[in-house]
């Protein structure tokens, strides 16, 4: 009988992504819980209604979730491996496996099944958390994680209700997911650091109007995100060549007077930018192209 070397697969160039530990995130949390308690911090839309977490539900679900995982067998050895949207629920379980000092590693949530094999085999995580049924299946082998079951029981009333905004508040918003490398670092960064609510739409698909029932005060996007985003503005306004265009360009380049200004004006709201006031990218992956106008006037690195 001869014994054969079992063989590891391929490594694909995109490995899984560790997600850098931030020192201060559970500092932070508890102070945006302490001193702005019930400001809304997490909103996301499910099922077609929007649902928001306030400052103080974020840092209770974590604790929850850190006790969960440690029921779970969830240590400071333990790596959790992550695949999906970016959304509360993925969002405050990496904060809950970081509290605790596990690892906590991304994955792309648009691998093909036999690279999404390689990748786990890779990395060999002791517990998974992934969404979609379709996601699910294929990560049975790697301890998939029951997000309600982590949680408890909680009364429903606690942060499912629908949200009301004021005219001045700030919202950032994402439309994002573990495909965007390094994304999961900077979201949470911008969020913790500012204070400021995050905003998630139900998929991609109905992005751009959840978008603009938000009406956001910032963006938080990739730059493969803010280049759909361009297409997207491309497609709705008029053609270029013809009068409406003209009339859009016209008042973007001199808004100052007030016919302009009101043309501008009424086509941001159109695309759901009635409040934008700034587009956030991390430097590193900024690149030098032309915007169009309706985008370029709001990007700002905050970094």
């Amino acid at each position: 009988m001869s014994v054969h070397e079992l063989k590891r697969p391929q490594v694909l160039e995109w490995p899984a992504e560790r997600l850098d530990h931030l020192p201060r995130a559970q500092a932070q949390l508890h102070h945006w819980a302490q001193i702005t308690p019930l400001h809304i911090a997490l909103r996301h839309k499910r099922q077609g209604q929007w649902y928001a977490w306030r400052w103080i539900d974020a840092l209770r679900d974590v604790e929850r979730l850190a006790d969960g995982l440690r029921q779970q067998g969830f240590g400071e050895q333990s790596r959790l491996a992550l695949s999906g949207a970016f959304e509360p629920n993925l969002l405050l379980l990496a904060l809950a496996a970081q509290s605790i000092g596990g690892q906590v590693l991304t994955l792309a949530d648009d691998l093909e099944p036999e690279a999404l094999y390689q990748q786990l085999w890779r990395i060999h995580p002791t517990h998974s958390y992934a969404q979609g049924r379709q996601q699910v299946r294929h990560w049975q082998s790697a301890n998939l994680l029951d997000f309600n079951q982590l949680l408890g029981p909680v009364d429903p009333a606690q942060h499912l209700h629908r949200w009301w905004q004021s005219s001045g508040e700030t919202v950032l918003w994402s439309e994002e997911g573990t495909h965007w490398q390094g994304g999961l670092k900077e979201v949470l960064e911008q969020w913790l650091n500012s204070g400021h609510g995050l905003a998630f739409p139900e998929s991609l698909a109905s992005a751009r109007r959840d978008c603009s029932e938000v009406a956001p005060t910032g963006l938080l996007l990739s730059p493969e995100r803010l280049q759909h985003v361009a297409d997207a503005i491309e497609r709705r306004l008029a053609p270029p060549g013809t009068w409406r265009r003209r009339l859009c360009d016209w008042a973007i380049a001199h808004p100052q007077s007030g016919v302009r200004r009101l043309i501008k004006n009424r086509v941001r709201k159109l695309l759901g930018f009635q409040r934008l006031a700034y587009i956030w990218q991390p430097p590193s992956t900024q690149k030098p192209h032309n915007d169009p106008a309706w985008l370029a006037e709001f990007k700002r690195d905050i970094a």
